[in-house]
């Protein structure tokens, strides 16, 4: 409070009222002006709002009236392209009505001269009617009289063929017999004939173009002429060794033969062992297993198991390694792991003491080499020459000719249609009805063919010359048949009198096609039939 007569605040000492109140008052005074301030910041934001809101609601009337000009504008524009809208669809709409009257007009007309066109052919169907029961009462008047005219001739002809009966002493049954018999001792001559011209003309020119497309593939081909031999024979540094792969009563061999499949044969043979067994793998491996036991020289059951299973993980990357290397040497690739693995195999076989891996790369080559004579896909013939005999890597496993087994494992392994085709014809087993069939078992048959190629035994060379001699001698006619260079060429002598020159033509022809029916051969056998007339006579 204020001392009387003095504008000051008195001292905090002389002061009457407490402390708090002071600070009361202080919060007090702070509070109402604060809320002064609040109700006049109230004030002029709800004015601001109001001015804002007055305005935007002047803002809204004149885009009201706007918007009611620009409408009242878009509808007389709308009511004026209407107009012309229907305007122009009015007169498309009638232009379409006239064209149709037109077309109308036009249909109407056609009908009627469609119509005038039936009557006009009605008119004469009726007429061609009139004419065809004229005919048919013809043809019945015809008939009757060919009636009586046919009894007339079959009894002519009977009374004639009384009569040659009986010139002829021979029935008519006999006398057709005869006729037939004639006309096909004729008609063999002209087609005998026929036949020598066709194949004098064929030769002429296939002939040729065979041996040149043969020799040239030859002459592209340098391969050797005779293959190594599968071995089977184990030569030991002594005698001793026999008794040392024998064992204690046996037990070192028979380890052996139980670990590799093959019989050991221990003869009277000096320092050496034979192995038997029909699997060429499973005999390579015991040859290269004993051969390493005998060099070690430590020979018991458990070293056997160990060297034996060592050898046989060798020979299936020697096996795998093989087939690789010849699908490269051949520019092939694409096959299949499991095919590789049985062309390694064939490595190991031989046929007529010939390396059929070596066999399978030539025929390879020599199909290429063909068929880019041919104008036909070199990998696919050499894809087909490669894997022809690969049955042989399995046969003495599956039972079947091994050109089907080879196809079966092509097909199963994913090669073509074609390939699998040419596998399995290249033996005739199945009938060859593609050039690349042809070609396999041509460029087969040259392989094994070849003078050195092969090697046979003499029992067997014999035999299949006997039976080709034999099947020439079952002729008739055939006087006698002589099997010449190796069986590659066969000469037949006939009986003048009994076989013509053109029954010659068809003799040889029927005597080469039972030599393939009948006998088995690589390549090709010649078939000359020699048929000569002697005039003997002695001057006195």
């Amino acid at each position: 409070m204020l001392y009387k007569g003095v504008g000051v605040w008195p001292s905090y000492y002389e002061r009457k009222v407490p402390p708090i109140m002071e600070i009361f008052y202080l919060i007090a005074s702070i509070i109402l002006g604060l809320a002064i301030g609040l109700a006049i910041g109230v004030w002029f934001a709800r004015r601001r709002m109001i001015d804002s809101f007055i305005s935007r609601k002047e803002g809204l009337e004149h885009l009201r009236e706007n918007a009611h000009v620009e409408a009242e504008r878009l509808l007389q524009e709308a009511k004026v392209k209407g107009h012309e809208h229907a305007f122009r669809l009015r007169k498309e709409a009638e232009d379409a009505i006239k064209e149709q009257k037109a077309e109308l007009r036009s249909q109407e007309r056609r009908l009627r001269q469609k119509e005038e066109q039936v009557n006009h052919k009605e008119d004469l169907i009726d007429h061609k009617e009139i004419e065809v029961l004229e005919k048919e009462k013809n043809l019945q008047e015809l008939e009757h009289i060919f009636q009586k005219k046919k009894k007339d001739i079959d009894t002519l002809v009977a009374r004639q063929r009384e009569q040659l009966e009986k010139i002829s002493a021979m029935s008519a049954q006999e006398a057709r017999d005869y006729l037939l018999k004639s006309l096909e001792s004729e008609v063999r001559q002209d087609a005998a004939r026929l036949i020598k011209k066709v194949e004098a003309e064929a030769k002429e020119t296939a002939e040729k173009r065979a041996k040149d497309i043969i020799s040239l593939a030859i002459s592209r081909y340098a391969g050797e002429y005779v293959s190594e031999r599968t071995v089977s024979v184990v030569n030991l540094p002594n005698e001793e060794m026999k008794g040392r792969i024998i064992g204690r009563e046996g037990r070192n061999i028979r380890a052996i033969e139980a670990a590799t499949g093959i019989d050991l044969i221990i003869d009277d043979t000096p320092e050496a062992v034979l192995l038997s067994g029909f699997n060429p793998v499973r005999r390579e491996v015991a040859r290269i297993a004993l051969e390493r036991l005998v060099a070690d020289g430590r020979i018991h059951p458990a070293r056997i198991e160990e060297v034996v299973k060592k050898v046989e993980k060798e020979i299936d990357t020697v096996i795998r390694e093989t087939g690789e290397q010849a699908a490269f040497d051949v520019g092939i690739y694409g096959i299949h792991p499991e095919l590789i693995k049985l062309l390694g195999k064939l490595r190991f076989r031989t046929s007529y003491s010939q390396n059929v891996l070596q066999h399978s790369v030539e025929v390879a080559f020599l199909c290429g080499v063909m068929a880019s004579e041919l104008g036909i896909k070199v990998k696919n013939a050499k894809r087909a020459g490669l894997l022809h005999d690969i049955g042989k890597a399995v046969d003495h496993e599956v039972e079947g000719p091994h050109a089907i087994i080879g196809a079966n494992l092509a097909k199963k392994y994913g090669e073509s249609k074609d390939i699998v085709h040419a596998i399995a014809a290249h033996h005739e087993d199945v009938k060859p009805n593609t050039v690349m069939a042809v070609l396999v078992q041509a460029a087969d048959a040259l392989s094994g063919a070849r003078p050195g190629a092969r090697r046979e035994m003499l029992e067997s060379y014999v035999k299949r010359l006997e039976d080709l001699e034999k099947i020439a001698t079952d002729f008739a006619g055939v006087q006698k048949s002589y099997a010449i260079q190796a069986g590659r060429e066969i000469r037949i002598m006939v009986l003048s009198d009994r076989v013509s020159d053109a029954e010659a033509v068809l003799l040889c022809r029927e005597v080469a096609k039972k030599i393939e029916s009948e006998l088995s051969y690589p390549g090709q056998i010649k078939v000359t039939v020699i048929r000569e007339t002697r005039a003997v006579e002695y001057a006195k």
